[in-house]
């Protein structure tokens, strides 16, 4: 039986920040980021059974995934925010410090933990375009934020020229986005399986494009997250109680660590869900007209849609609703 050893990673850019933890001594190796280099570190523990730990940073952990993927190693990514709270009360921090504190967690915690598995080309596209479309979204928002602006500028006579130059720009990211969204539905359509989930989500009432994109992307086809709770927890739409003894006893709230993104695009599928004829739009009329807060409801609203998802999904049967519009 080969000997377990414990390797955490903390990834940049350029470089890996590595901890290796052999009977309880620890080593610090630092290592380019890149697959010739990564695959020549891995190669001097072949005699050991490795249990890798490694932040989710995005695009900085794809030379390890490539080189991770299909190997006999127990790895895990762990989400930055469950790492932070771990830790308790810390002073200090570098890449090496972060690479030690990530071995010793993984150390402590890999069998509470799912292990990470290399998800199919077709999602790891997916992702990337999707992250790709949102920072050409946020580019459009900070020139339409500076447009607003150009009309001060006219005393110096160049509020034309910053004015065109904003146009041009906007018109080249929209050309950009479209072009993306585009790739992003050829990939869709290419892999039956994502295909025939896209068209199961749009059947329930709100759900529009991105939200598909988006729930498949971060379920990774409905693998990762495979249940409606655990999904509706991580884009932060449960409430939670806020109760301790007979002293506090606070309004249920939803918590503030969850996916900001996803619960963005659930928010916009919410309110399209309740402007249309269906029986979310019934649901949130009524609880209105009970004096619910309308906030709470609509967060209910975002819940229920993430629920129909999972049944549709489940069930494979696209989504129906008995409605007497009167």
């Amino acid at each position: 039986m080969k000997k377990k050893i414990f390797i955490g990673i903390d990834i940049s850019s350029a470089t890996l920040d590595t901890c290796v933890t052999i009977d309880k001594t620890q080593e610090s190796l630092v290592i380019p980021n890149e697959v010739k280099a990564i695959k020549a570190f891995f190669k001097k523990f072949t005699a050991y059974e490795l249990v890798i730990g490694m932040e989710n940073t995005g695009r900085y952990n794809w030379q390890l995934y490539e080189v991770l993927a299909g190997s006999p190693h127990q790895v895990y990514v762990i989400p930055p925010i469950h790492l932070k709270k771990s830790l308790g009360l810390v002073r200090g921090k570098n890449d090496k410090i972060d690479a030690i504190r990530i071995a010793t967690f993984i150390e402590k915690n890999y069998l509470d933990l799912k292990p990470w598995s290399c998800p199919s080309e077709s999602i790891q596209k997916l992702k990337i375009l999707l992250t790709e479309r949102n920072s050409r979204i946020k580019s459009k928002r900070q020139l339409i934020s500076q447009k607003k602006d150009y009309s001060k500028m006219k005393k110096l006579k160049i509020d034309r020229f910053l004015e065109k130059m904003n146009k041009d720009s906007m018109i080249q990211l929209n050309e950009q986005i479209t072009l993306i969204e585009k790739q992003i539905e050829e990939i869709i359509n290419i892999d039956e399986l994502l295909k025939k989930q896209a068209k199961l989500m749009r059947t329930v009432p709100g759900v529009g494009k991105v939200l598909c994109w988006t729930m498949l992307a971060k379920t990774e086809g409905f693998k990762t997250i495979d249940q409606p709770r655990k999904m509706a927890c991580y884009s932060g739409v449960v409430p939670f109680e806020n109760q301790s003894g007979t002293s506090i006893r606070g309004k249920k709230r939803v918590s503030t660590y969850a996916d900001k993104s996803i619960k963005s695009v659930l928010h916009l599928a919410a309110m399209s869900a309740i402007r249309l004829k269906n029986d979310l739009g019934v649901y949130y009329l009524r609880k209105v007209a009970e004096g619910k807060n309308k906030m709470s409801v609509l967060n209910a609203v975002r819940n229920k849609i993430i629920h129909r998802i999972f049944a549709v999904i489940k069930s494979q049967n696209p989504y129906k609703f008995d409605l007497i519009l009167s």
